[in-house]
């Protein structure tokens, strides 16, 4: 699945559309970035693969056990009953950890998620060039699909005036929204969000003021 795949194009519009109403309110600038995932996670296959193994391993010595007590008729070598469900266990594990959304995030520690997630939002940060605005009031809204993770990044001129406590309530209620599988909801309630907390803390728009960043939701796999 692509990133595009989990919007239609009409919620492109309304993201689009929403950002430029928040701008026209106030100066600030107001960027968002979708990545689909932050990284390959490759640790999440290999920890499947591990895990499947031991389940089957341990099922294959209970089945054995259960052979010798009840179909001992039926008797296959020890080494048969563990290789064979073990390997089983092993192949299931590497692909549903590599391929399975819902497996892969519980196969990678939260910090590590959160660590890469982070590394990646400050280099859209800087991708973006959001910094480059005339009063430094720029917003990076940043938004990883896989890791249901929100990074909010401002700039001086705003990071001045807003508490961490009002970022990190915007964040928590756009991640309640991605664990819903509602992507653009999320994104759309954090950029009025965003629009309402800088009218809130005076960032008044300028008579001369100009749209100095795209408002065109910003798309990427990774």
């Amino acid at each position: 699945m692509k990133v595009l795949d989990r919007f239609r194009e009409r919620e492109l519009e309304r993201i689009r559309d929403a950002v430029g109403q928040a701008e026209q309110r106030t100066s600030g600038e107001i960027v968002t970035y979708i990545v689909l995932e932050c990284d390959a996670y490759p640790e999440a296959a290999w920890r499947g693969a591990s895990l499947g193994a031991l389940v089957g391993m341990g099922a294959g010595f209970a089945a054995q056990h259960y052979q010798e007590m009840v179909v001992s008729a039926l008797w296959v070598s020890t080494v048969w009953w563990v290789l064979v469900p073990t390997f089983i266990g092993l192949l299931l594990g590497l692909l549903l950890g590599g391929a399975v959304d819902a497996i892969r995030r519980r196969l990678v520690h939260a910090e590590v998620l959160a660590h890469r997630v982070g590394l990646r939002a400050e280099s859209a940060f800087l991708e973006e060039q959001v910094f480059d605005t005339r009063e430094r009031t720029g917003i990076l809204l940043f938004v990883a699909l896989f890791e249901r993770r929100v990074v909010v990044l401002g700039d001086e001129g705003i990071n001045s005036r807003v508490e961490q406590a009002e970022w990190t309530a915007i964040i928590e209620r756009m991640i309640a929204e991605l664990k819903q599988a509602r992507p653009a909801e999320a994104i759309l309630g954090g950029v009025e969000d965003c629009g309402l907390l800088l009218e809130r803390h005076g960032v008044a728009r300028r008579a001369d003021d100009t749209d100095e960043l795209d408002n065109e939701p910003r798309l990427r796999e990774r």
